[in-house]
């Protein structure tokens, strides 16, 4: 069976009007150009089904594909494991999600078991219910519920993950949201909220979370959900001490941190996990895009002991263990693609290869400082952004059709970057850039090209 590949162009086309309904994507524009299709994938090239090559500097579209298309080794041990047994609940434990297991522990020094789900946005889901049920457990006479986030930070789609989300254009339309989550500014050293200039500042974005902790009461106050640096509001990488006074503040008050590693998790950063590169040890951890790469749907939550413990009970307490599940989280498929992801990244040692690839981009993006229109370029690992200003002086963000006329210059050119889109009202003015691990030099360089060549064609 070819599944659609049998098709002309012309008829993927048509029957993709017809029917397929596509992720952020106004479909009125499909009046006047076709929907785009892509049909093949190699190393860090994909192809269009009108037979067009891109550079896919984005990793897919959403920063997962990190170890590149055509690994074969994943496609054949998903294959072999489908043949043998495809699926159970996960109430019942499978041999690939006990390894899968082991292996995130052993990654991640100090906890104590995964639970597997499906997505970044049920994986955050996860952790909100572990943090008000583990509280509820612990303290019977107590309502401490609420979660705490950061503007800018994205944690998901579904209702309690956008409901803590910090960006107000992925939440309008859908309110009422999920009440019982309240954000913190920043961590913007770009964009200060509170006028200051690191390093002549008292780390205020860190220590607003005592604030509002304060302001609703501690005994109210479940978690703290955080980004180890900001993806899609903006590349946003804090201050290394800033994790420091975050983790003093949720001690103090006991209240659970949860780091969102979906994005920065599995290498994108120059370390395992993005967390890594502050003094900081969470008590859960999320992950899912860079878990199998993409390859098959899969995403965990991971915690500490004593987050685990709290949910050891007599079984006799009908309501005393964690009452949650998620049907594809059984995928033994999902769990083999996850192993062998990650002992391609191991054997090939991408984790160090994204660190010095990362470098040298960060290097190279720096020959666009010159233009007028660049105000900060910024980063970690294979992960950097490009704010973009119409005034340095002003900071004031080119408009959003700026940046729409940039990205289109620099895909007719082959190479497909990211840009912030629909997020914060007023600041979508970054250009995001995460290649796969696997990018070679040559090919970095034509990407930092085919941007600079943009920023000399585009008029504001």
């Amino acid at each position: 069976m070819s599944y659609g590949y049998d098709l002309t162009p012309e008829e993927l086309v048509e029957k993709d009007r017809q029917n397929l309904w596509h992720h952020l994507t106004q479909h009125k524009i499909f009046d006047s150009t076709e929907p785009t299709i892509i049909v093949e994938g190699k190393g860090c090239i994909i192809k269009d089904a009108r037979g067009r090559e891109f550079l896919d500097c984005v990793s897919g579209g959403v920063w997962c594909v990190n170890v590149g298309y055509g690994q074969e080794s994943i496609a054949k041990a998903v294959y072999e494991q489908l043949k043998k047994m495809p699926y159970y609940a996960l109430s019942a434990g499978n041999p690939p999600a006990i390894k899968l297991a082991e292996k995130l522990v052993s990654l991640l020094p100090g906890t104590a078991k995964s639970y597997i789900s499906n997505s970044g946005s049920e994986a955050n889901e996860k952790a909100f219910k572990m943090s008000r049920q583990y509280f509820r457990l612990k303290y019977p006479n107590k309502d401490k519920y609420k979660i705490i986030y950061r503007h800018r930070d994205y944690h998901g789609t579904t209702f309690a993950a956008l409901s803590a989300t910090g960006q107000d254009e992925r939440r309008m339309g859908f309110e009422p949201l999920v009440p019982g989550f309240v954000g913190i500014p920043a961590a913007y050293c770009y964009r200060c909220s509170f006028g200051k200039s690191y390093p002549g500042c008292n780390m205020e974005c860190a220590r607003a979370l005592e604030d509002v902790i304060l302001s609703e009461g501690p005994d109210t106050v479940a978690a703290f959900i955080v980004e180890p640096i900001t993806a899609g509001g903006g590349i946003l990488v804090p201050q290394a001490e800033y994790f420091q006074v975050i983790q003093e503040i949720c001690q103090k008050y006991e209240v659970l941190l949860i780091l969102d590693e979906v994005v920065c998790g599995f290498g994108r950063t120059g370390k395992w996990f993005g967390h890594q590169h502050f003094d900081v040890s969470p008590d859960m951890i999320t992950m899912a895009k860079g878990m199998a790469s993409s390859y098959m749907p899969i995403s965990a939550t991971v915690c500490k002991p004593h987050i685990f413990e709290q949910f050891i009970n007599d079984p006799a307490d009908t309501f005393a263990y964690f009452r949650d599940i998620s049907t594809y989280g059984g995928s033994a498929g999902s769990c083999t693609a996850a192993l062998e992801n990650i002992k391609i990244i191991e054997e090939q040692n991408l984790v160090e290869r994204v660190k010095e690839m990362g470098n040298y981009l960060l290097e190279s993006l720096k020959e666009l400082a010159g233009f007028p229109v660049v105000g900060e370029i910024r980063g970690k690992g294979l992960f950097a952004g490009i704010e973009l200003v119409e005034d340095r002086s002003t900071k004031v963000p080119v408009s959003e059709a700026y940046m729409g006329k940039l990205l289109s210059i620099i895909a007719s050119q082959g190479v497909l970057v990211g840009r912030m889109n629909r997020s914060v009202p007023g600041f979508n003015n970054v250009v995001t850039m995460a290649p796969m691990y696997i990018v070679s030099k040559e090919e970095l360089d034509r990407m930092v090209g085919a941007i600079k060549k943009a920023l000399e064609t585009v008029q504001r």
